[in-house]
């Protein structure tokens, strides 16, 4: 089981959390010019990295609120957690779509 560390409440039990997925991700300002190729591109297509990962998380059983963790998928350990808006950490080694390059903030 994970201890996952939210922003506003601290460490807590990872059942209190749901996972939503990438990111920092950016939608196309006009998603109506997309084929429906390129929007189903949009929708669900996402990075698959072996190691760190930025992920959206909810502390839906506590505050509710959503926040940013690096988790590396390899040994499910959390590197950071982050509020939303704020600039991922960047992470030596990390994979695509994951943070970039230099020391980790934990």
């Amino acid at each position: 089981m994970l201890l996952i560390e939210c922003p506003w409440c601290g460490p807590r039990d990872e059942v209190e959390f749901r996972y939503g997925g990438q990111a920092h991700l950016a939608y196309p300002p006009d998603p109506s010019r997309l084929t429906d190729a390129q929007w189903a591109h949009v929708l669900y297509f996402r990075d698959n990295p072996s190691g760190p990962y930025a992920e959206r998380w909810l502390h839906l059983a506590g505050c509710r609120q959503w926040f940013n963790a690096v988790r590396d998928t390899v040994t499910y350990e959390i590197l950071a957690v982050y509020r939303p808006g704020a600039a991922a950490p960047l992470l030596t080694g990390a994979a695509p779509g994951g943070p970039r390059a230099t020391d980790a903030a934990r």
